[in-house]
């Protein structure tokens, strides 16, 4: 055999071993995800069975209910409490059930998606050439690719994570509320005849307790999707998401805006509000920052992104999370995003103390 056909053979055992290693460590994962998603289809058809249950039995109660009305005179009050208990803890265990049943069906159901881009990328590595250790590379599959495989897992994982915060928001959040809503609602309807009082008591801790999900509920929806975005522009938004910002949390911020009234496409005035978002929450949770500063450049041909803030190294709390898939934001996962549409994204840890990090990002228009 000569040199050549040698360090060609190493170069494809290489490339082979890689790519096998990959793979191994992607269906491993794979198979993990199908065995969590198989344990909360169970868990589904457990719940729903549940909650068909306890809807016949709260027909039932409802039966007896009105018989009590119907008898509220001759029927004993021992009688009559304990029918009007067993309603509300059918209630309160059916409402229970419901959400339960509703969070299981929706983590299932994302979970299931997550498994079906997860086996269109294992099909889809299969064909992927994966470069050597001196970066040489062969095949057509990766020549020229714009994201590393290893980027295009963190996307997907980063997307998962961020439905499974959202189902989590959403269920700890306006769920639970809209529970607590119908049980208020209950309860003032059977005090209305009794005590009128303590009904228009309960009545109006209903109004507070509407009021103050209600603005919870906008809070979520704009940092979800902000739509004076798509109204007013990149500007605007990111201007009233710092004044939130700062309002919510003890951090100092300070932003300072160019080109306000330009508008910029779609994709990109997403990707920029999502950087501002991101990386404030990142300084803020990760770092433990006390003060942010952000320049905000959209007046010229490329739009430009900068922040800077003091607390933990960028290296350092970064460190934490390599161990885990994407458990929770990574600053890496924002830098391929950029990169996937042609941006540039630049990261400078603090190295020594009284140092800040620094987040630089540009993109094409």
């Amino acid at each position: 055999m000569t040199m050549t056909n040698f360090d060609n053979n190493g170069l494809a055992a290489s490339e082979a071993t890689s790519k096998a290693a990959l793979l191994g460590e992607l269906h491993t994962e794979y198979d993990r995800v199908s065995a969590r998603l198989r344990e909360l289809q169970a868990l589904t058809d457990q719940s729903k069975s549940e909650v068909q249950r306890l809807q016949k039995r709260s027909i039932d109660v409802a039966g007896q209910v009105k018989r009590v009305e119907d008898n509220l005179e001759t029927l004993p009050r021992t009688e009559i409490k304990n029918i009007y208990n067993a309603a509300l803890d059918t209630r309160t265990r059916l409402l229970t059930m419901q959400s339960q049943f509703e969070k299981f069906d929706q983590d299932r159901s994302q979970l299931e998606h997550f498994a079906q881009l997860f086996q269109r990328l294992l099909e889809g590595l299969e064909n992927v050439s994966f470069p050597d250790q001196n970066g040489n590379s062969s095949g057509s599959g990766s020549r020229g690719s714009p994201l590393s495989n290893a980027s295009a897992v963190r996307i997907v994982e980063a997307q998962e994570v961020e439905r499974q915060r959202l189902a989590r928001q959403i269920h700890d959040g306006p769920a639970q509320s809209l529970t607590n809503f119908i049980l208020q609602a209950e309860i003032c309807q059977r005090l209305f005849d009794r005590d009128p009082g303590r009904a228009a008591s309960e009545l109006n801790n209903l109004k507070l307790n509407a009021s103050a999900t209600f603005q919870k509920v906008r809070d979520f929806i704009f940092e979800l999707r902000p739509m004076m975005l798509d109204d007013l522009g990149l500007a605007p938004t990111v201007q009233r998401y710092v004044n939130s910002f700062k309002t919510k949390s003890s951090m100092e911020v300070t932003l300072q805006l160019y080109g306000e009234d330009q508008r910029l496409e779609s994709h990109t005035e997403v990707t920029l509000f999502r950087a501002v978002q991101e990386l404030l929450g990142y300084a803020r949770d990760r770092s433990h920052a006390s003060h942010a500063e952000i320049n905000l450049d959209i007046s010229g041909q490329t739009p430009k992104l900068d922040i800077s803030f003091n607390g933990f190294s960028i290296d350092e709390s970064e460190s934490t999370i390599q161990t885990t898939a994407a458990k929770e934001f990574s600053i890496h996962a924002l830098q391929d995003r950029v990169e996937l549409i042609g941006g540039l994204m630049d990261i400078v840890p603090a190295r020594e103390e009284g140092q800040e990090n620094h987040v630089a990002i540009s993109l094409p228009l």
